[in-house]
């Protein structure tokens, strides 16, 4: 799909683009430049660091995706245990496919982060400048949190619940350090120096890429949603100004409508771009919450009949943040849906009776065009939404009620 491009010649560049599109992206460039996805402009050696970023990540997802299987299928035996590490390797699956699905999208993603960048180096007026600030600080607060909750639910869980397991003392008189994620013995010897250190690095850095592919999609749907919701607050300005302007016969409002047809049908082609780009990881990440919440409830469930004190925060701590990146996906989903449909309800509060006929006839091309809100789907089978937040709740605890059934 194509985006349209405005002609930067007719329009002169924003003096404070640099600044402007620096504040809204950094925080999404930091995170997903780790990972090898935000598409950098680099030369030399250089251009090679983001398919080294690939490779490296791939790697440690497969090592301890691997492991996990080979440890639940081959040497666990307790049922407990099996369904705790069950869950840790449905959540490694699902990054590795959410990651993957970065990976095949990201030259989509160029293109959006280039539009994004266009509109920002376009803008005209101070007070477009200052509406679609409005906006960018809240996409970029909202990644803000993701991050804050993401990260600080892994750094946890990497190190308290590290320390909780300890060591123990097996039937041979052997000191046992166990590690968070499950290893596979036939393999190597866990337990010695340095391959429990290395293997607890590696450990590490692959929690790190779990929260990024969680932290990373979601901070891209904030940055693209709240773009949207800024140019079409510009685009409603617009309308504003060509009732006022008709009334005081300071502008050919035809002309103007022309212009304002075009930049919303602009929007819309972004959208439906934005869309295409987030569809199948907003769809692992739909299916994935599900299971997840659903296994850290049993989770917390089974530590407090047990008074498993630092286990029960720990995962309550992974249950918070799981939750609450959910619901920002959702209700930057809902919010998109509520900003575009509102396009319709504007054109027909503005003084639009004070336009030519040929103009009001014009609005009706928008309120059509409205109808077919801007949205981010899971899929192609769900819109992001509240509903669809409350739908993720009430399947994960019927799922738990399944399994405490069938465990018990």
């Amino acid at each position: 799909m194509h985006l349209l491009q405005r002609d930067p010649i007719d329009q002169p560049p924003n003096p404070n683009y640099e600044k402007d599109i620096a504040y809204v992206t950094n925080l999404n460039k930091w995170v997903l430049n780790s990972i090898g996805i935000w598409p950098a402009v680099l030369n030399g050696n250089y251009k090679f660091l983001p398919k080294i970023a690939i490779t490296a990540s791939n790697i440690v997802l497969f090592f301890t995706l691997i492991q996990c299987v080979l440890h639940i299928t081959l040497e666990q035996k307790d049922p407990l245990l099996r369904l705790k590490f069950f869950g840790l390797t449905c959540f490694s699956f699902i990054s590795l496919m959410k990651y993957w699905a970065l990976i095949v999208r990201k030259p989509m993603i160029k293109l959006c982060i280039e539009q994004v960048q266009n509109d920002w180096r376009q803008i005209k007026l101070e007070r477009d400048r200052e509406l679609m600030l409005a906006y960018g600080k809240l996409g970029r607060n909202l990644s803000l949190l993701s991050s804050v909750f993401m990260y600080s639910g892994g750094i946890i869980y990497h190190t308290v619940m590290q320390n909780t397991l300890g060591s123990y003392v097996d039937e041979h008189n052997r000191t046992i350090k166990l590690l968070i994620y499950p290893t596979y013995n036939a393999l190597y010897d866990v337990q010695r120096t340095p391959v429990y250190e290395i293997v607890y690095v590696l450990q590490c850095f692959c929690g790190y890429i779990f929260d990024s592919t969680a932290v990373g999609p979601c901070g891209l749907t904030a940055l693209f949603a709240t773009h949207i919701c800024g140019q079409i607050d510009i685009v409603l300005s617009r309308l504003d100004d060509l009732a006022a302007g008709e009334l005081e016969g300071k502008c050919n409002s035809y002309s103007e409508l022309i212009k304002i047809v075009d930049h919303h049908l602009e929007i819309l082609r972004f959208s439906a771009t934005v869309e295409a780009v987030l569809r199948e990881v907003c769809l692992l990440e739909f299916v994935g919450s599900t299971f997840v919440v659903c296994l850290l409830e049993y989770y917390c469930i089974t530590d407090w009949n047990e008074n498993n004190r630092i286990s029960l925060i720990t995962y309550s701590l992974l249950l918070i943040s799981t939750t609450f990146n959910i619901f920002l996906l959702c209700y930057i989903g809902d919010l998109l849906i509520e900003k575009s449909t509102n396009m319709g309800i504007h054109c027909f509060m503005i003084d639009w009776y004070h336009l030519p006929t040929r103009t009001t006839r014009g609005l009706i091309l928008i309120i059509a065009m409205s109808s077919n809100s801007a949205r981010i789907s899971a899929g192609s089978i769900i819109d992001l939404s509240l509903s669809a937040f409350a739908s993720v709740l009430k399947t994960s605890f019927a799922y738990l009620n399944f399994i405490r059934s069938t465990v018990v």
